[in-house]
């Protein structure tokens, strides 16, 4: 099995994508998927969402494309149009050192817009059905040079009724290509399509994490990037745990948040892939032995990681897909003890977030981030239960007579007082600066996103127990004739719009 990106052979400019995107290690789809799909054979992948199945058949498609030859080499298919420019950012951020680009054509965009991006020759189209059969009978897409296609999500295009439409679109494209299936399930009609159009199939299957993290409490901070380091040391100093780990996405991060935590006076020392051997274990027998109580690691320098008595989990950058939250989660809360794991969440990243609790079977509690006034009164209960535990401890006689000589000059609440001030950590805002990075949204599988294709209506259940429909205008009408518009040779009628309410 291969361990990183490196080991998978692929191209330098891809790889230095791939850490420019903060993908360290590979995902275990992505392990077993791109040595197979390099090769050039048929493949089925059936993997959970959020597993970086995107990037399982990216990698070898920009492998493919021959730059030289204009027009589309591949053809992914998204069941939504959300889908399809999302999977088109991640092969375009993937391609940012090549000079390939990929278009995502999708129902409910302007088709002029699209005639317009398709006389470009783009090299890679991400396409919902409905629209890329629109093209296709248009004659204003050429794919008769694709060398690879991607059906992704399969189980999502079979409840959705796309079926029939695949079936078309995978006759008219060469057989002479690859071609590759994900899906999560694997239901009869993806099964009977593998049958009829894939050659030989090779099936990779990744079994969803199972890990139990009943003891772990589990929270969630949604956040701006900018704001996460300030959120992070409100939290330390709030928690004052014993021993954390705080996960970043990059070395570079690491580096960074490291040395911020330093500047504000917190024993911090950061792990990643570049370090020595000799660093590496220096930094872990120091956390082991307590000499620093905050770790901040990238998930390949965690990996093998035997440290106990981790008493909280800080998850900076969201985890690339829901298996590595659950190993970097289960790094506390071990030996029947309870842990704390916080997870810092871009707006953008909230899919990932719900897909990690249909992976665990729980929800995350949401929090917010803790204020300054908040964060000095943690810290003030925790100095009078510091002042309280060494008051019982006993051992003070020897200086009972300093005390003593002090209440004759001062009064025995303002003295408490003082102490309690003189103990009460106060917030650090030395000024730090930690580089943005862009996060790594997926978007949410369930009823919420489903969005219809092209001109195909999707219900969706609201709050009431009904169905609305959701996209277009109801109705569209021609601006020459004034009759309703043709939709795949039949009329829009008023009737297929209207709402559907279930009987109390």
């Amino acid at each position: 099995m291969y361990d990183t990106f490196k080991e998978l052979g692929i191209a330098p400019e891809i790889l230095k994508a791939v850490e420019d995107m903060g993908f360290e290690e590979p995902s275990p789809i992505q392990k077993a998927a791109i040595p197979i799909a390099l090769t050039g054979k048929d493949l089925i992948g059936q993997a959970q969402t959020g597993t970086g199945k995107t990037a399982a058949f990216g990698i070898p498609i920009l492998e493919r494309i021959d730059t030289s030859k204009p027009g589309p080499q591949a053809v992914v298919l998204s069941p939504t149009r959300e889908l399809a420019i999302q999977s088109a950012e991640e092969i375009n951020h993937l391609a940012q050192y090549l000079p390939i680009h990929a278009l995502p054509i999708y129902g409910g965009q302007d088709i002029e817009r699209q005639f317009k991006a398709l006389r470009k020759h783009p090299n890679i189209i991400v396409a919902t059905p409905g629209r890329l059969m629109d093209h296709m009978k248009r004659g204003t897409i050429d794919l008769s040079h694709v060398q690879v296609l991607v059906l992704d999500e399969g189980d999502e295009m079979v409840d959705m009724g796309f079926i029939d439409d695949i079936r078309t679109i995978l006759a008219g494209i060469p057989e002479e290509r690859q071609t590759m299936f994900f899906s999560a399930t694997m239901p009869e009609p993806i099964r009977q399509l593998a049958e009829t159009f894939l050659k030989d199939p090779e099936l990779v299957k990744i079994k969803a994490a199972t890990v139990t993290i009943d003891l772990i409490e589990q929270e969630y901070i949604e956040l701006p990037d900018r704001q996460k380091f300030d959120a992070l040391c409100r939290l330390l100093d709030m928690q004052d745990p014993e021993l954390a780990i705080v996960f970043v996405r990059t070395k570079r991060r690491c580096d960074e948040v490291t040395e911020a935590l330093k500047k504000r006076g917190y024993m911090a020392e950061g792990l990643h892939g570049d370090l020595s051997q000799q660093k590496r274990d220096t930094v872990v027998r120091q956390f082991k032995e307590g000499t620093i109580d905050i770790l901040v690691a990238t998930d390949v320098a965690a990996r093998g990681l035997d440290i106990s008595g981790v008493t909280h989990v800080y998850n900076f950058d969201m985890p690339q897909d829901p298996e590595i939250y659950v190993h970097r989660v289960g790094r506390t809360g071990r030996a029947g003890k309870t842990g704390l794991a916080v997870t810092f969440v871009i707006s953008r990243e909230m899919g990932q977030l719900r897909d990690i609790e249909r992976v665990i079977r729980r929800r995350i509690k949401r929090r917010s981030v803790p204020t300054l006034s908040e964060v000095i009164e943690g810290n003030q209960k925790a100095a009078i239960e510091s002042l309280s535990d060494t008051a019982q401890g006993g051992g003070l006689e020897e200086y009972r007579e300093s005390a003593e000589d002090l209440l004759n000059d001062v009064d025995s609440v303002s003295l408490v007082a003082a102490a309690i001030k003189l103990l009460t950590k106060q917030p650090d805002v030395t000024p730090v600066k930690i580089t943005e990075e862009m996060p790594n949204f997926r978007r949410r599988k369930g009823a919420p996103r489903r969005h219809f294709d092209g001109d195909r209506p999707r219900r969706r259940r609201n709050s009431e127990g009904g169905c609305r429909f959701e996209g277009k205008r109801q109705r569209r009408f021609d601006s020459h004739s004034g009759q309703p518009r043709q939709n795949n040779g039949k009329n829009i009628h008023e009737s297929n719009f209207k709402p559907y309410f279930r009987e109390n």
